[in-house]
């Protein structure tokens, strides 16, 4: 399959402290890739340079043979690149309708005005993004009062609505229950799929990351260590040295 998103020596250091050195890879159309690592591995600022949040040192980050760095996020966002929050990242303050009909506003271009509620607009379209995610029947009730996974399928509904081509899910489970975390998991599994949209997640949940994705990265101290299947994975002796441990049997660490 052709590369959505190609890597190559993406490299941030903050004073003398490499938080990633010469990360590369490449993400295939469709697939659903984990990058894994013990805290400050280098996750997160990986994340934050592909999404215009931070800017490398060095390297490049195509996305469809655009390079990504020194693009603001809304740039990257309008390419269809759609990202996930670990701290989750709706309006508290309206409905959940309201919520993904914003996000549809800002696809087709159209200005946002937070004085004004836009009921009308992308009505149906919200709803029916919100069918997929089994949160249509919640469409009228106020963010701030949803139950904390159905905040979580609220987001994935406005990530859904700029109809990204590439999705970046940061701790997608944090604080859901592990029930919970493998229902969201299934969701997102089956709608990437019927879409092709291809995904790079972090996640701490060992269950989630050998459940659910197609090849797994692992990061230690900012540079990459490991890249395959979740079978080579949990095989690798050095994974298992750094980050699995004695969980890499089960899938659990």
């Amino acid at each position: 399959m052709n590369a959505v998103l190609e890597v190559r020596g993406l490299s941030k250091a903050f004073g003398g402290v490499h938080a990633v050195e010469d990360l590369g890879f490449d993400l295939r159309a469709g697939e659903r890739l984990a990058l894994i690592g013990p805290n400050g591995a280098g996750k997160s600022t990986s994340f934050q340079m592909l999404m215009g949040e931070l800017r490398p040192d060095a390297g490049t980050a195509c996305f469809e043979g655009v390079d990504l760095v020194g693009m603001e996020p809304r740039e990257i966002w309008a390419l269809g690149v759609g990202r996930t929050f670990q701290i989750t990242s709706v309006f508290a303050s309206m409905t959940v309708a309201e919520n993904v009909q914003t996000a549809l506003q800002a696809r087709n271009g159209q200005s946002f005005d937070p004085f004004r509620r836009a009921r009308a607009l992308h009505r149906d379209e919200a709803i029916s993004l919100l069918e997929r995610v089994g949160m249509a029947e919640q469409a009228d009730r106020p963010a701030s009062v949803l139950a904390y996974g159905d905040v979580k399928r609220l987001e994935f509904a406005i990530a859904l609505a700029g109809e990204p081509r590439l999705l970046l899910m940061d701790e997608p489970t944090a604080g859901m229950a592990p029930r919970e975390r493998h229902a969201l998991m299934d969701l997102v599994s089956g709608i990437v799929a019927e879409r092709g949209i291809s995904v790079l997640f972090t996640e701490h949940d060992m269950d989630v990351v050998f459940g659910h994705a197609d090849r797994i990265m692992v990061l230690d101290r900012g540079r990459l260590i490991a890249d395959g299947t979740p079978d080579a994975v949990r095989a690798d002796a050095k994974v298992r040295s750094v980050y699995l441990g004695s969980g890499a049997e089960t899938g659990h660490a």
